[in-house]
């Protein structure tokens, strides 16, 4: 009798007695067997190959542990599956947390040995830096928190108060005594101060923006009058025109142009081609005593120079609000019985033309303290009628200054009609070759203050100890010169480092006054009638004060980013004095208590 017919795991057709059904059985669970060792040595390969075939999965061969005509399940463990996807994901992600884990451990220790490396004198200078901050924070704080306390309501000023200039009251000085020129000198008293607001002049109109309000200025904004300037005895004072609105300066007019003749005739006499080779003779910054309107600073801007004009207090007609109302480097200073608020060694080239001072007086003392005031190496420009004189008196005049100046161990270079140019020595060693008695001596350790604020006039050569004594002629130019280098700075005790953040904080700063300032600026600013607009409002700020000038950083941003404005770096004399450095740099500053 024939038996039905069964499928075997193999998929075979078995017939047959009982016997043959038990080898058949026995024979199939021994296969099973060697397929189920041969399936486990599969599984451990393929957990050393997974990682790879991630990378590089074998699209193109059928997988060897898939679901085939066996009948046999797939894998869990097949790359394609999404349960393996995700185990396998997890394990890639856990291993890369331990990379993360064991590189930031490895950096710690390395930066735990470079801050012990690190120099511990490093270390205690940016300590004093942090405490030092911590200390200007807190006064600040606390001059705030007295803020509302202080306020007062202030009245306005009279009309009469429109040139009130604090410490310079000629009449008052007068009345005390002072004459002869004396009556000029600044004097601090409790009767000088004024709690007012002084008023602008009553048709006060905005300036015109730079260049053009170098050449021309409103009448209404400053107190003149026609007759003072056919009066006025300054050479660059007549070069002006005067009408019932504008004043406008002639030496921008092509037709007569006295400034520049007359700057290429200085430069000539120097020994240089023309004016514009100045800075490479290692000029840059200019004292013009007594300056008239300031004509010859306005001239020599445009060839890099910048020049400040002092000049004594007038009610009216006043040079130093003329000049400043150009946009031009301005204050009132007198030489008549105190020393200047600059440091000894500060200017490259001293000017005086017709500017009112006589050099003779006072046994010389006024000539002393413009050799204080200029630099090694620098030049003495001096303008006037004394240097042809033809009359006995005149003639005993000129001789004492030139022999004075031979005796301060100044150059002659040159002298053409009026005009007579000398240099001042670049050796110290000139002082100690002189003859026994000839000329003033040089000032004592204790006398040769390098910052003297208003003191007294000196009757000895001051500067000569001084660690700034370095000729101009061996400085770098300009622009080269406002960076001063390691050794330069060493002078001063300033680090580079130092240095250099307080430049890049200054730039960041002068970016971001400028895209505030600009849209007030522009918004407000005149234009006459068919200009056009200007680009970037570069052109609408001139005149900048800085009342706590630090190290001249706003100053040299300003310019650095291609501001059109010249600085007074005002350095108070309550705090650290960098006003050395600041001219050092080429720029201009004074001290100021204020």
């Amino acid at each position: 009798m024939s038996r039905p017919l069964h499928r075997g795991a193999t998929g075979g057709r078995v017939s047959g007695n009982s016997n043959d059904l038990w080898d058949s059985q026995m024979k199939d669970k021994t296969e099973k067997e060697d397929l189920d060792r041969n399936r486990s040595s599969d599984q451990s390969y393929l957990a050393l190959r997974f990682p790879f075939r991630v990378l590089f999965p074998e699209n193109n061969s059928p997988s060897k542990y898939g679901s085939g005509e066996n009948g046999f399940a797939s894998d869990p463990f097949i790359v394609g599956s999404p349960r393996s996807r995700h185990k396998w994901a997890l394990l890639l992600l856990k291993l890369s947390l331990a990379v993360i884990v064991i590189l930031a451990l490895t950096g710690s220790f390395w930066w735990t040995i470079s801050i012990t490396t690190m120099s511990r004198g490093q270390i205690l200078h940016n300590y004093r830096r942090l405490q030092e901050q911590l200390v200007s924070d807190l006064w600040d704080i606390g001059e705030l928190s007295l803020g509302s306390s202080r306020l007062q309501e202030l009245e306005f000023c009279s009309e009469e108060s429109e040139n009130y200039a604090p410490c310079f009251n000629v009449s008052e000085n007068l009345a005390l005594g002072y004459s002869d020129g004396s009556e000029n000198t600044r004097l601090c008293g409790q009767s000088s101060r004024q709690s007012c607001l002084v008023l602008p002049p009553v048709n006060y109109r905005i300036p015109l923006r730079w260049p053009t309000g170098r050449d021309i200025i409103w009448v209404a904004n400053v107190k003149i009058t026609a007759q003072e300037v056919l009066s006025s005895g300054s050479l660059t004072k007549r070069m002006m025109m005067l009408d019932e609105e504008q004043i406008s300066f002639r030496s921008v007019s092509p037709m007569f142009d006295g400034v520049e003749d007359y700057s290429h005739q200085i430069a000539e006499m120097i020994g240089l081609r023309n004016e514009s080779n100045f800075v490479q003779a290692g000029v840059r910054t200019i004292l013009d005593i007594g300056c008239g309107y300031g004509s010859f600073g306005a001239h020599l801007f445009s060839k890099q120079l910048i020049t400040i004009c002092i000049a004594n207090y007038e009610p009216s007609g006043s040079q130093v609000q003329l000049t400043l109302e150009r946009g031009l480097p301005a204050m009132i200073g007198s030489f008549n019985s105190n020393q200047l608020p600059y440091p000894s060694l500060s200017f490259d080239m001293l000017h005086c033309a017709r500017c009112g001072i006589d050099w003779d007086l006072k046994d010389g003392y006024f000539l002393i303290e413009a050799d204080r005031v200029l630099k090694p190496g620098g030049y003495f420009v001096w303008t006037s009628p004394l240097t042809n004189a033809r009359n006995k008196e005149n003639q005993k005049r000129w001789n004492f200054v030139r022999d004075f100046a031979e005796n301060l161990c100044w150059e002659m270079l040159s002298q053409q009609d009026e005009t007579v140019v000398w240099k001042k020595t670049s050796k110290r060693s000139c002082y100690s070759s002189r003859k026994p008695g000839a000329g003033p001596s040089t000032c004592s350790k204790g006398h040769d203050v390098e910052s003297p604020y208003y003191r007294p006039l000196q009757g000895c050569i001051a500067g000569t100890q001084s660690r700034r004594w370095i000729p101009i002629q061996e400085k770098t130019t300009w622009p080269s010169r406002s960076h001063l280098n390691k050794t330069e700075l060493a002078i001063y005790g300033l680090h580079p480092e130092d240095f250099s953040e307080d430049a890049e904080n200054w730039k960041t700063t002068v970016t971001n006054y400028w895209s505030v300032l600009s849209p007030i600026i522009f918004s407000d600013h005149p234009k006459r009638p068919g200009e056009e607009d200007p680009s970037p409002p570069y052109n609408m700020v001139r005149n900048v004060l800085d009342m706590n000038a630090h190290l001249g950083g706003f100053n040299s941003a300003l310019l650095e980013a291609g501001k059109s404005v010249w600085v007074m770096n005002a350095v108070p004399t309550s705090g650290p004095n960098y006003l050395p450095l600041i001219l050092d740099r080429g720029f201009v500053g004074v001290l100021h208590d204020w």
